[in-house]
């Protein structure tokens, strides 16, 4: 008896849901000849945009050859791409080392990779995988072992760099700010507050503001032996500013669990960073997944603010591509190109954070 009862209502709702979805089509474009007009005017524009960019972008377009065969040509110039890719994903790194670069990209896009399975999501096997895709990093972009020549921090360029200071960022910025979030709920007043003046400071401030006075003001300020590669200066800078924000995050996190978690957990005999590590933090990470997802994509896409302090990475790179060789009028392409590897990484990150929303079944607690 129940399941026919079941069979009716399903036999009997799917009409309405198709019914108020016409209905609700037709209510919001179709309900008066101003509004069907109006929808399919902008239709057709849609539609005409839509043509235009197929057909410069894809039926009409240059993929290889030289700037005097583009200029020929009616649609995009691809063949700026075809040309000077290594200029794009590479930089300014020597030409015959370039494939240390590509590897190197490749062992941070493997250790980003590993990190999202969840073999790898505890305190002892994460660090450790991200201690060796770091060293490969590095010693492939430096060399200086196994023969390869050694090749300076200011040579590090394109696609390269802004994965190495991405990635920089956020395993220096998450541990940091894991510490200021506990900091400021410390039981102890002056602990929680001088935590609290740094960490508000730090967010009243611009990133670019932070990150000039790592590059320029600190080696004034600074005794030689502690001023370091300005490159390293930087990623801290972009570091202690993301941590900021995500210790709020994660502090968001912590608040949302349900009462009595820190209570139940002492009465089981744990420790305070027994509680920590394996109640309180789990479950503020879970809650609080959304914004750092959020967080992560913001701090990717903020890695082209260092083209103003003379880094190379791949916004420069790509502005060096089509500067020489007759290319310059192409640039609308180089910078479509660029936007799409942005488009690919932050997508990427977004649809892995509403994969890990889905699997813990957030918002059913």
């Amino acid at each position: 008896m129940r399941a026919e009862t079941m069979t009716a209502t399903t036999d009997i709702q799917a009409p309405v849901l198709n019914g108020s979805l016409l209905d609700s089509v037709r209510r919001d474009y179709f309900s008066s000849v101003g509004r069907t007009i109006l929808t399919l005017v902008c239709l057709a524009l849609i539609l005409s945009a839509l043509w235009f960019l197929v057909n410069w972008g894809l039926v009409d377009a240059v993929w290889f050859g030289t700037p005097e065969d583009c200029h020929k040509a009616a649609g995009a110039c691809w063949a700026v791409i075809t040309d000077r890719y290594r200029l794009i994903f590479f930089g300014l790194y020597p030409y015959e080392e370039q494939w240390r670069s590509a590897l190197a990209c490749l062992a941070i896009l493997a250790t980003v990779i590993l990190s999202c399975v969840p073999f790898f999501w505890s305190a002892k096997r994460l660090p450790v995988l991200w201690a060796l895709g770091y060293g490969l990093f590095y010693f492939l972009m430096k060399g200086g072992v196994f023969g390869m020549p050694v090749v300076l921090e200011t040579q590090w360029g394109g696609l390269a760099l802004t994965v190495f200071v991405f990635s920089s960022t956020v395993v220096i910025g998450m541990p940091l700010a894991i510490v200021l979030a506990l900091l400021r709920r410390s039981s102890l007043p002056v602990v929680s507050t001088v935590t609290a003046l740094c960490i508000d400071g730090i967010r009243s401030l611009p990133l670019l503001s932070i990150l000039f006075t790592a590059a320029i003001i600190l080696p004034l300020t600074l005794p030689g032996f502690l001023v370091g590669d300005k490159l390293y200066r930087v990623i801290i800078g972009a570091a202690v500013f993301f941590a900021v924000y995500q210790a709020e995050i994660i502090r968001s996190g912590i608040q949302s669990l349900p009462a009595g978690q820190e209570e139940a957990a002492t009465a089981l005999g744990l420790n305070y960073w027994q509680t920590i590590s394996r109640i309180i933090l789990p479950q503020a990470f879970r809650f609080a997944l959304p914004p750092t997802i959020n967080q992560v994509v913001i701090a990717f896409m903020e890695t082209a603010l260092i083209v103003i302090l003379g880094f190379f990475e791949i916004t420069a790179s790509g502005n060096a591509a089509f500067s020489t060789g007759g290319w310059k009028p192409f640039h609308i392409e180089v910078y479509s190109f660029v936007a799409l590897i942005y488009f690919v990484f932050t997508y990427s990150l977004s649809m892995y954070g509403s994969y890990l929303e889905r699997s813990m079944k957030l918002g059913s607690r």
